[in-house]
């Protein structure tokens, strides 16, 4: 599993027009794409514009909607240019996710109304793997792509869905289009789209499990650290949302985030939460900080945005965080984010327990 990048479109597109090209003689109005209401041709114009949209979104840095534009194909084209049209605009997807800056950030409606390029990459990919299924499913031709594509896809969109014994399977069923042993069917399902909290002088943005994976195993998980790298208590984390991934039970808006400073794009810590909240709201977080962003109001900045974000949900009432008894600057922090202590001092105590209420 792999962060998706614009190599990565470029290798799903030409899988999908080398196959598609098989039978480019064919009348692909004539056959309905899979289990679709389209026809394969309407289908293939489909991908076509997905994947220029995409594009268009990330270079325009659309905010609230999309680029207001659509694909039109000029009369006649029969469908060698139509496969012509979907190797261009596969090649501009990737030429942008290519060039975007590291934090680049542009409208999609799912679920958190934004997307980065590795978001981009992976719904065009996407939507080039599912719909050239489509297509050869109903032209009767045989189609599987390569397994590593299928489980980036699956680690970038659907971090909630537990990986089955083989990627390719398990993004036909996560996506309704195939069956695997021991899970119901899908009949409803979107993109998820990691999601991204504002703060003033930071972004906390959420870390995906292919990212975790990464970071687990002592890599940047595509973040450009400070200092080299994150600390480990970043590292720690990463291996428990890579534990409820690979469990099936992770969410992924309480999951891990990595603090990305505005001034120069870099990672300089990361925050998040232990898990889900219980059946009374309450859900704990943590924190850590590289060691050159230290004393300077980050910790404090970044626990008061993700406060904000978790209170003003329903399902959550209070946030709590333990903190070390000789830690003075993590009490500082909870402190000045509107924490109140709540157990007591005891002398034998190792942590002291911190509440904030909605």
């Amino acid at each position: 599993m792999r962060l998706t990048n614009g190599d990565d479109v470029t290798e799903a597109v030409a899988g999908c027009t080398a196959v598609l090209r098989t039978v480019v003689d064919r009348d692909w109005t004539a056959v309905r794409a899979g289990r679709l209401e389209w026809d394969c041709r309407a289908t293939a114009v489909h991908v076509a514009d997905d994947l220029i949209a995409y594009a268009a979104n990330l270079a325009g840095g659309a905010q609230d909607a999309y680029v207001p534009f659509e694909l039109t194909l000029d009369e006649g084209t029969d469908n060698a240019g139509l496969l012509h049209v979907v190797e261009t605009t596969g090649a501009l997807l990737a030429a942008t996710v290519r060039t975007a800056p590291l934090g680049a950030r542009a409208f999609h409606p799912y679920p958190f109304r934004s997307a980065d390029r590795v978001g981009f990459a992976a719904m065009g990919i996407a939507e080039v793997l599912l719909h050239t299924h489509d297509m050869a499913e109903g032209l009767r031709i045989a189609y599987e792509p390569p397994g590593d594509l299928a489980a980036s896809v699956l680690a970038c969109l659907f971090p909630h869905v537990q990986p089955g014994p083989a990627p390719w399977p398990t993004l036909l069923w996560a996506t309704g289009r195939g069956e695997l042993p021991g899970r119901s069917p899908v009949t409803e399902w979107r993109w998820n789209n990691n999601l991204a909290v504002p703060a003033e002088r930071l972004t906390l943005v959420g870390v995906r499990p292919a990212a975790a994976h990464d970071l687990r195993l002592g890599g940047s998980g595509g973040f450009d650290w400070l200092g080299g790298g994150p600390y480990e208590g970043t590292r720690d984390a990463a291996s428990f949302l890579m534990k409820a991934y690979e469990a099936g039970v992770h969410r992924p808006e309480f999951g891990v985030f990595a603090l990305v400073r505005h001034e120069d794009g870099r990672a300089i810590g990361g925050i998040g939460f232990h898990r889900a909240p219980d059946e009374d709201g309450r859900v704990e977080i943590g924190y850590d900080l590289v060691e050159d962003a230290r004393g300077q109001g980050y910790a404090t900045e970044a626990v008061r945005a993700l406060a904000r974000w978790a209170l003003a949900r329903d399902d959550i009432s209070s946030l709590f965080a333990t903190v070390e008894r000789d830690n003075a600057a993590s009490h500082a922090v909870v402190g000045r984010a509107g924490f109140v202590r709540v157990s007591d001092e005891g002398e034998a105590a190792e942590e002291l327990a911190y509440e904030l209420r909605g």
